[in-house]
């Protein structure tokens, strides 16, 4: 996997000054829609004679005689000959529960880029479009969505097959940072500034940002680049709202370590490779081990002494050294060593991020097999909703 490296001539992700200067937007009405993809198969689940047979219970003949007479059931159901058993099935051989192993299938995680206007739901009482619709279809397993987005809110959210892995990117003891572009009516003061990197009172509890960035704006609109480490209910809209300012945008371009890719289309998804897999499951596994020395979850009241500690980048935590009144403070507005303190921006250092070199990748072979004349059998993981 490519790193970002300073002076870069082209991001391969979103950045928040593509949002701003009106780039997002521009790219997205440029160029025809991705071809619709689905998943690349997963290997075949064994077969259950087999399965049994290497559980000690008989041959393979054996097993099938007993499929054939009805002495078998797979989660309380009559077996047949040739059926194959996944991970997580009950088999029963004369109503007897078997103990057998079956290695669980590798976590998939897909990006997909949500447009305003789809919910995050399965099934929505009042009929809106979800975002369940458009995903490719998992045929074991179903997919978790790693946190939510409102109605109204776009960009990067992410899906996987692995229950253990949602818990670890969404739990707010891992806490990995979202990163959020947000336009709003009228511009921060620094009071307000002060009171979002503080803390803001909400109805369930106190909440705030990790970093606040000015990016300009027209008029009256203003953008800001913000992060957070946690993601309750429209906490974005509610924390501006609750120093007086409506949010009109909000897009999420960046999760944990995982960047919203150039040319990811809105309704579009990715699947992302298996090193990239890898290196998001290690990322919140690291997360997950430095917030367990931290200690126990801190209650709602004590956000504000949680974040103000020094905690290592990249996961939702202040470097130390970090001035508390924000990244986005010039130094004329305040303290002049602020850029000296502020947290470097990830996508312009080092610190490798996880998405856009997937991105890439499945598009060169996505071109590759159309030009080849086979674009309907190779490179199918990137793509429209079905």
């Amino acid at each position: 996997m490519k790193h970002e490296e300073p002076g870069a001539p082209q991001s391969l992700a979103i950045r928040f000054e593509d949002v701003v200067s009106g780039e997002f937007d521009a790219e997205e009405a440029q160029g025809s829609a991705p071809l619709k993809r689905v998943l690349p198969p997963q290997p075949e689940s064994p077969k259950l004679h087999k399965v049994l047979a290497q559980a000690g219970m008989g041959s393979r003949l054996e097993m099938e005689q007993l499929i054939l007479e009805g002495r078998i059931t797979v989660n309380n159901e009559p077996a047949h000959i040739g059926q194959r058993v996944q991970f997580g099935d009950h088999v029963k051989v004369n109503g007897k529960p078997i103990r057998f192993r079956i290695e669980p299938p590798p976590a998939r995680v897909i990006a997909y880029h949500k447009p305003a206007g789809e919910v995050v739901s399965n099934d929505d009482p009042q009929n809106r479009p979800t975002v369940f619709r458009k995903l490719p279809k998992l045929f074991q397993g179903k997919w978790q969505s790693v946190g939510r987005l409102d109605l109204n809110t776009e960009g990067l959210l992410l899906f996987t097959s692995s229950g253990e892995l949602a818990n670890n990117l969404m739990h707010p003891r891992f806490g990995l940072e979202r990163e959020y572009a947000v336009r709003v009516l009228g511009a921060l003061n620094q009071e307000e500034k002060k009171r979002l990197l503080e803390g803001v009172k909400l109805d369930d509890g106190l909440a705030n940002f990790g970093s606040i960035e000015e990016g300009g704006g027209e008029g009256a609109n203003c953008w800001y680049r913000v992060t957070i480490s946690e993601g309750r209910n429209r906490e974005v809209r509610r924390m501006f709202e609750a120093v007086g300012h409506a949010v009109s945008r909000l897009i999420r371009i960046r999760y944990g370590a995982m960047v919203l890719p150039r040319g990811l289309k809105r309704g579009a998804w990715m699947e992302l490779d298996a090193g990239d897999i890898n290196s998001l499951t290690q990322k919140a596994r690291n997360s997950a081990a430095t917030a367990a020395s931290d200690g126990p979850v801190p209650a709602a009241g004590e956000a504000v002494a949680r974040e103000s500690s020094p905690r290592p980048p990249l996961r939702g935590r202040r470097p130390p050294g970090r001035a508390q009144s924000g990244r986005g403070n010039k130094p004329n507005a305040g303290s002049g060593n602020a850029a000296s303190n502020a947290q470097p921006d990830p996508l312009k250092t080092n610190f490798g991020y996880i998405g856009a070199d997937s991105y890439t990748r499945q598009r060169q072979e996505q071109g590759s097999k159309r030009g080849a004349g086979s674009g309907s059998s190779g490179g199918r993981r990137v793509g429209k909703g079905r």
